[in-house]
C-alpha cells in the first residue's frame, strides 16, 4: 500500500526503503487516505503516538474513528480521539497521491489559534449560522453541527447539491444555480434567501445561505464554503409586519387619511401615502415638506400660533398631537381644513424626541356642515319667530274685521291655510325657494274654468318665466296672494261666474315685477276702511320685502302692481350643498 503511494510519487532515482524510512521518522502525523477519505490506510509513527495508538492500529479504519463528526478526512482544524478517550486538536493538509490516494499531513494546532478558531466557532454558534462547504469536483455538500441541524442531516454528511435541490422550489433553485454561477465566474461571493424542506421531517423553513469560491493556484475554483442560517422567524415577522403595514394602508385609504413621518433633527418629512400629495396639492416628484415651510408658507397664518402651541405642549406634556388649521394647497390655491394627530417618538423616556409619525385627514367638509348647521338653527329660530308673529297679526287684524265668530272662523282659517301652503312650498324645496307660479295656481286652483282640459282657462291667465322666490321673501309674497284672491272672491272679478283674473310677471335687473288685473265682475269702488289685507300689501310687503306697492281701484276692476327685488340666495342654507 505504502509501496504504491511511493511509486507513484518518488523520483525514479530514489529508492522505495528511502520513502519508507522518510514516512516513518517525519516529525508530523502522516496519513494514507482511500480515495473518498473515509477510510485511513496507513498512519506513521508519530500520528499514533499522538492519538496514544499502537502502531498499525489506525490501518485500514474509517475516518469516524478517530474524527469527531466527520465521515471523511477535510482539510483544517479537526478534534482527533485518543485512545484514553481525551481528544486533540490537529491541523490537516491535503495533497493528492498514486493511485488517486490522498496524503494527509497532521500538525498540532498552536494554542492561542486554536482559541480563535473556537470563539469563531462559538461566534457563528451563537450567531445561529452553520458551516458548510462544497466540493465542486465531487458535487458533495459537507455540513458543521449547526448547519446539520438547520437542515436535518447528520453532521459531515456528505450530500450532493443534486439532492439539496430536491428539496427546493425547482423555480427557486434555478434562480440560485444563476446567482451562483455568476458569482464563481465573477470572483465574488454570493448570497440567497430562499425555503427549504428539511431532510428529516420536510417541515419547509426560510434558510439564509452566503458562500464564496476557494480557487486553486492556476485560479480555478474547487470548492465553496460559507454559512446557512435559519431565518424562517425573521421572514414570518417581515410578512407580518407587511401584511399589518397593508392592513394600515387600506385603513387609510378608506378613511382618506394621510399618513406622514418628520424627523426632527433634520427637519426632513416623509409621506408614506399618496393621500398624503392629494391633500396638499402636490406631486409626489415635488416632495414632501417640512415643518418650517409649512408653518412659514403651507399653514394660514391665523393658526400658526395655535399649532405651534399644540406642538410645543405635545413635546412637554409627552402627550398626542392634536391640532386643526387651514392650508393653502399647492396646486390650486384653494384653502382647505385639515386634522392633524401624531405622537413623538423618543429613543428613551425624557430624551429628545427623534420623529414624529401621524396621520392628516381633511375636515373641511364637515367643518363647513358644522357652520351651515348652525345658520340653519339659527335661521329657523328667525323663521318660526316671524311666522308665530304673522300669525298675531293675522288673529288681531282678522278679530278686528269680523263681524261675526263664523266670519272670524272663515277668515282666519283661510289665512293660516295660505301661511302653511306657502311653508308647505318651502319645506318641500328644503327651505330653499318657492315657485311663483306654484304658488299663484294653489290658490287660484278653485276658481279655475275651462272648456277642455287642453283648452286654456276662461277665467285665471298667468303668464311670466319661471320664478323661484327665496325664502325670505315667499312667505310675505304668499300671503299676499292669497289675500288678494281672497278679496277677487268676496267682493271682485271671482265673486261672478263672468269675472276674470290675469297675473302677469317678469324679472328685470333683479327685480321682480308683478301684475294683477281683475276684469268682468262688479263694479269696483275703493274701500271706506283699510282691511287686513291692505294692511299687509301696504306695511308687511313694504316692510319685509321692500317691494313698491301701487294699487288701483278703477270701477272695470282691481289692478295691482308690485315690485320687489329678489335677494341673493345664501347657499350655505342649503343642506344639500
Amino acid at each position: 500500500m505504502l509501496e504504491r503511494a511511493d511509486q507513484g510519487s518518488r523520483s525514479p532515482d530514489v529508492s522505495p526503503g528511502l520513502y519508507r524510512a522518510a514516512f516513518e521518522a517525519a516529525p508530523v502525523g502522516l496519513a494514507i487516505l482511500s480515495p473518498d477519505r473515509r477510510t485511513i490506510r496507513a498512519a506513521n509513527p508519530r500520528l499514533c503516538r499522538w492519538l496514544g495508538l499502537e502502531l498499525g492500529s489506525l490501518d485500514g479504519q474509517s475516518a469516524t474513528s478517530v474524527l469527531d463528526g466527520a465521515l471523511a478526512v477535510e482539510a483544517g482544524i479537526h478534534r482527533w480521539r485518543r485512545a484514553d478517550g481525551t481528544g486533540i486538536d490537529l491541523r490537516l493538509s491535503l495533497s493528492e497521491g498514486a493511485g488517486g490516494e490522498t496524503v494527509a499531513v497532521a500538525e498540532p494546532v498552536d494554542a492561542d489559534e486554536l482559541v480563535r478558531a473556537e470563539q469563531n466557532r462559538d461566534a457563528l454558534t451563537a450567531a445561529g449560522l452553520g458551516e458548510w462547504r462544497w466540493d465542486l469536483e465531487t458535487g458533495e455538500m459537507a455540513f458543521s453541527r449547526r448547519a446539520a441541524q438547520i437542515l436535518g442531516y447528520a453532521p459531515g454528511r456528505s450530500v450532493t447539491w443534486a439532492a439539496m435541490r430536491e428539496r427546493i422550489d425547482p423555480d427557486e433553485a434555478e434562480r440560485i444555480g444563476i446567482t451562483v454561477a455568476e458569482a464563481i465566474a465573477e470572483r465574488r461571493p454570493y448570497e440567497f434567501q430562499t425555503r427549504f424542506r428539511r431532510a428529516t421531517d420536510d417541515s419547509e423553513i426560510w434558510i439564509g445561505a452566503r458562500g464564496e469560491a476557494l480557487l486553486s493556484p492556476d485560479g480555478a475554483p474547487i470548492r465553496i464554503v460559507g454559512v446557512v442560517q435559519d431565518i424562517t422567524t425573521r421572514v414570518e415577522a417581515r410578512a407580518a409586519l407587511a401584511e399589518r403595514e397593508e392592513r394600515l394602508r387600506v385603513a387609510t385609504t378608506v378613511a382618506n387619511l394621510g399618513i406622514f413621518e418628520w424627523h426632527v433633527l433634520d427637519d426632513r418629512a416623509t409621506w408614506e401615502n399618496d393621500r398624503m400629495f392629494a391633500l396638499f396639492g402636490r406631486r409626489p416628484e415635488e416632495g414632501s415638506i417640512g415643518k418650517a415651510t409649512f408653518l412659514k408658507e403651507i399653514l394660514h397664518p391665523d393658526d400658526r400660533s395655535m399649532f405651534r402651541q399644540a406642538i410645543v405642549r405635545a413635546l412637554r406634556d409627552d402627550t398626542i398631537l392634536h391640532a386643526t388649521g387651514r392650508i393653502r394647497r399647492h396646486d390650486d390655491g384653494t384653502w382647505r381644513t385639515i386634522d392633524m394627530a401624531g405622537r413623538f417618538e423618543r429613543s428613551r423616556p425624557g430624551s429628545l424626541p427623534r420623529r414624529l409619525i401621524g396621520v392628516v385627514a381633511d375636515v373641511t367638509d364637515h367643518y363647513q356642515s358644522e357652520e351651515r348647521r348652525s345658520l340653519l338653527i339659527r335661521e329657523l329660530h328667525h323663521r318660526v319667530k316671524n311666522t308665530l308673529a304673522t300669525v298675531q297679526a293675522i288673529v288681531g287684524s282678522t278679530a278686528r274685521t269680523a263681524t261675526s265668530i263664523d266670519n272670524f272662523h272663515e277668515a282666519f282659517v283661510g289665512r293660516i291655510k295660505s301661511l302653511a301652503h306657502t311653508h308647505s312650498v318651502l319645506t318641500e324645496a328644503t327651505w330653499q325657494t318657492a315657485n311663483l307660479r306654484d304658488l299663484l295656481a294653489s290658490e287660484l286652483m278653485p276658481y279655475t274654468e275651462s272648456e277642455t282640459e287642453t283648452s286654456p282657462d276662461l277665467r285665471i291667465a298667468l303668464d311670466g318665466p319661471p320664478v323661484d322666490l327665496p325664502s325670505d321673501i315667499a312667505v310675505p309674497i304668499g300671503m299676499a296672494i292669497h289675500e288678494l284672491t281672497t278679496n277677487a272672491a268676496k267682493y271682485g272679478a271671482l265673486s261672478t261666474g263672468r269675472g276674470r283674473v290675469a297675473i302677469t310677471w317678469s324679472v328685470e335687473a333683479g327685480m321682480l315685477h308683478l301684475d294683477w288685473r281683475e276684469s268682468g265682475g262688479p263694479a269696483v269702488a275703493p274701500p271706506t276702511r283699510q282691511g287686513f289685507g291692505s294692511r299687509l300689501l301696504q306695511r308687511v310687503l313694504t316692510t319685509q320685502v321692500q317691494a313698491k306697492i301701487t294699487t288701483d281701484y278703477a270701477p272695470e276692476g282691481f289692478h295691482l302692481t308690485l315690485a320687489a327685488p329678489l335677494p341673493e340666495r345664501n347657499p350655505a342654507l342649503n343642506p344639500l350643498a
